[in-house]
């Protein structure tokens, strides 16, 4: 008898129906994720989250906040440019370039964003889909480094899967099909009815 032990180097691939689930929603029906997963996921502080959504670099696209104890709601594309952008900011970038960058990409879908390289020079971003590209910014002597997209949405879909998200319908309230649901606001709910 053989057992199959997975291998922990593989990194994650997307099936179809995984896929399906994270890009392909209708605007009525939206999968979403609470501050504090969106936090952890992307690698970030609570206070770079808030910033960034107060001075709109990364807003929320499924709930923003609207008064005091609203619960904002990240979609999966939210949480990938918000670890591109803590990559960026790793590397030295500056945050207005950053944000340059990312009124590039916000109009973009997921799929589309997945398929590219970001390279950099310590000062300006650039976006490169093709190896001769890198090689055309390498030659010109100018040092680069890349953060290649495609590898962290592979990351982030590995990693978010582990996580409570919420379902919205179209009137943005949750559905009572929430994986993993918070217990706390099950508790709240039942205290309400």
């Amino acid at each position: 008898m053989t057992t199959n032990t997975p291998d922990l180097g593989a990194q994650p691939t997307l099936d179809a129906a995984v896929q399906e689930s994270l890009f392909d929603l209708g605007p009525s029906d939206e999968v979403g994720y609470r501050v504090p997963i969106a936090c952890q996921v992307a690698g970030i502080t609570y206070r770079q989250l808030d910033y960034w959504a107060r001075t709109e670099l990364v807003r929320p696209s499924i709930r923003g906040a609207k008064g005091s104890g609203s619960q904002r709601l990240y979609s999966f594309k939210d949480i990938l440019v918000l670890k591109i952008v803590k990559r960026l900011l790793d590397t030295g970038i500056s945050l207005q370039n950053i944000r340059l960058a990312v009124d590039k990409l916000r109009d973009r879908g997921v799929n589309d964003i997945a398929e590219i390289t970001l390279v950099s020079d310590g000062t300006t971003v650039y976006e490169c889909r093709s190896n001769e590209e890198i090689i055309d910014l390498l030659g010109g002597g100018q040092g680069v480094f890349g953060i290649a997209v495609p590898q962290i949405m592979k990351e982030l879909t590995g990693t978010i899967s582990a996580f409570p998200s919420e379902r919205v319908l179209h009137d943005d309230a949750p559905t009572a099909e929430v994986t993993g649901i918070d217990e706390l606001a099950a508790r709240r709910r039942r205290k309400t009815s």
